[in-house]
């Protein structure tokens, strides 16, 4: 991870069809494009690898979660319930859609923990966003039993595990959408950009319209359409430069996992030097995306000082517990409902606070993520990177 690590002739040729056509608009200008539609292409082969009957491309991992939801009709005075460990984005999009994001504690899978999603439920749950953190499962099973029992849709945040699977099933294909992300330092990467799957029609139809401000996609996606509007959208649309990279990389993805699947490896071998080292929990260890290796010390001294001497040592990992855009106790501007809007919104509405976040909601989670610390696992890795690892935890089993 992640994929501009394998940059090469495949995406340059993609890329020059498009420069050669002089057409970067997803839509429209058919005489122009010479038969290319590298957004529509890219959408057609990534529902097909991911055994999914429709893709929306759009301009984010982010974009795809406020797409989803939109799709979805969620709005003010709703509640999406998703876990403390997850990137920002997940609840901007909710918060976004002038809903209240309800966080979950995670279990040693470091993702949703079901039986607290369980107790989460209100009648004003119309959503929930279990997320794939890492490139590793979620306990999707369980958590669609539960959804299931009380009619609520899922909307699988899948932005780090493209790639993955559960028991052979591609994560995101399991709820009623999926959304992915191809930013920078994601698996697969086009620079910026998202996308959306899912098997059902109607949801597709109008994630389709939504992203193009609602026109009316009858033919799409060549065409736009007629000029009728079943609702108001935004602009979130992929441009064909993206689409054409996202091509390139998607024919890689299954090589890229490949290679991180063996690296990750050399990382658990590396770290199993560490006195009682324990690893997080991978539902399905053939469907990792292995894109990251995590591991818990006994309790947080030891953590403290194993991630001091690696980093003294040049083998820095994360340590989740000090980040601040990941982990739910370092969201401050959400803990303290800070807005760009002069009255507060979406935290205030009508003068009166909407919701108030206490730091210390999640102890399990807590209790977890100041224990694990966590290595990325590149695509390539040089033997001289392996060299430097595996000497710093050395020095760091005997701290």
């Amino acid at each position: 991870m992640p994929g501009f690590e394998v940059f090469g002739a495949e995406e340059k040729k993609q890329v020059l069809e498009v420069l050669d056509s002089g057409v970067l608009f997803r839509y429209e200008f058919a005489a122009q494009r010479q038969g290319k539609w590298k957004v529509l292409e890219f959408e057609k082969a990534f529902a097909e690898y991911a055994n999914a009957s429709y893709a929306q491309a759009v301009t984010s991992g982010t974009a795809a979660l406020k797409v989803a939801l939109a799709a979805l009709g969620i709005g003010a005075g709703d509640e999406v319930i998703t876990q403390g460990f997850t990137f920002v984005a997940t609840w901007e999009a909710i918060l976004d859609c002038g809903a209240i994001p309800v966080f979950t504690e995670v279990d040693m899978t470091l993702n949703m923990d079901p039986a607290d999603l369980e107790k989460k439920i209100t009648p004003r749950t119309k959503a929930i966003i279990p997320v794939h953190m890492m490139g590793a499962q979620a306990r999707i099973n369980e958590i669609m039993t539960i959804a299931h029992r009380h009619n609520i849709p899922v909307i699988e945040d899948t932005a780090q595990a493209a790639g993955a699977r559960l028991q052979g099933r591609h994560l995101g294909s399991f709820g009623a959408v999926g959304t992915f992300s191809f930013d920078a330092v994601k698996t697969i990467t086009t620079g910026e950009g998202g996308m959306c799957i899912t098997s059902d029609h109607g949801l597709w139809q109008r994630m389709s319209e939504y992203q193009d401000h609602g026109h009316d996609h009858v033919p799409n996606p060549g065409g736009r359409g007629g000029e009728g509007r079943s609702f108001v959208g935004f602009n979130y649309r992929m441009m064909e430069i993206q689409g054409a990279i996202g091509l390139a990389q998607l024919a890689k993805l299954d090589d890229i996992v490949a290679a991180q699947k063996r690296n990750k490896q050399f990382y658990q071998e590396a770290v199993s030097v560490l006195p009682g080292v324990q690893f997080r929990e991978i539902l399905d260890k053939d469907g990792d995306s292995a894109t990251f290796c995590t591991f818990l010390l006994p309790d947080k001294k030891q953590a403290t000082a194993v991630h001091q001497v690696l980093r003294d040592h040049g083998a820095g990992a994360i340590r989740w517990s000090e980040n601040g855009w990941h982990y739910y106790p370092n969201w401050e501007h959400l803990l303290q409902g800070k807005s760009y809007c002069r009255d507060g919104w979406p935290f205030v509405a009508h003068g009166k606070r909407r919701v108030v976040y206490d730091p210390q909601a999640l102890p399990i989670s807590a209790a977890i993520m100041e224990r694990a610390l966590t290595f990325q696992v590149p695509v390539v890795l040089a033997e001289e990177q392996k060299t430097t690892v595996a000497a710093a935890l050395e020095k760091a089993a005997r701290c």
